[in-house]
């Protein structure tokens, strides 16, 4: 009897690698995240989910000439999503939209191309380079990026309504 063998579209974790994935700077940043409590009044609300895991995220944005001024969010996701939602939330403040889309652009380029780590003040990013291996936590890990673009455009497309 001859046994053919199917390729993996993803590597089988080993003890080791799951390991090395949730690093203790990983779990140190889901941690501790930073504005975790929801705006009362904020501009514009957006939420994403990663469909393959079920991972949320969900942003509440405040934003004054075209800056963010306020930001918060609500993550329910594993620890890469919470890692990276935490250093989104720590430095997402004082950004415009088009500085969110290039460190988002970034990080999918490092985790998808092996491209270099975001450049300040995302440099924290880094600590996901093990997941480049594992496309399917991808999504999660951009959630919170992803919904902070989307909540940017939903305060973008009040002002062309009105």
């Amino acid at each position: 009897m001859v046994f053919a063998t199917v390729p993996l579209e993803r590597p089988i974790m080993s003890d080791s690698d799951l390991i090395k994935l949730y690093s203790q700077r990983i779990l140190a940043l889901a941690a501790d995240m930073p504005r975790t409590t929801r705006l009362s009044t904020p501009d514009a609300t957006a939420k994403k989910r990663a469909p393959l895991c079920g991972s949320t995220v969900t942003v509440d944005i405040v934003v004054t000439g075209g800056v963010i001024t306020d930001f918060a969010q609500d993550v329910k996701a594993c620890a890469l999503g919470q890692a990276a939602a935490a250093v989104v939330g720590a430095h997402v403040v004082g950004q415009d939209r088009a500085q969110v889309q290039a460190a988002r652009d970034a990080l999918i380029f490092m985790l998808k191309n092996d491209g270099p780590v975001p450049p300040v003040p995302y440099g924290d990013l880094e600590v996901l380079i093990p997941a480049r291996d594992y496309k399917n936590r991808h999504a999660s890990i951009m959630l919170a990026f992803d919904a902070t673009l989307d909540a940017f455009d939903e305060i973008t497309a009040k002002t062309d309504c009105a």
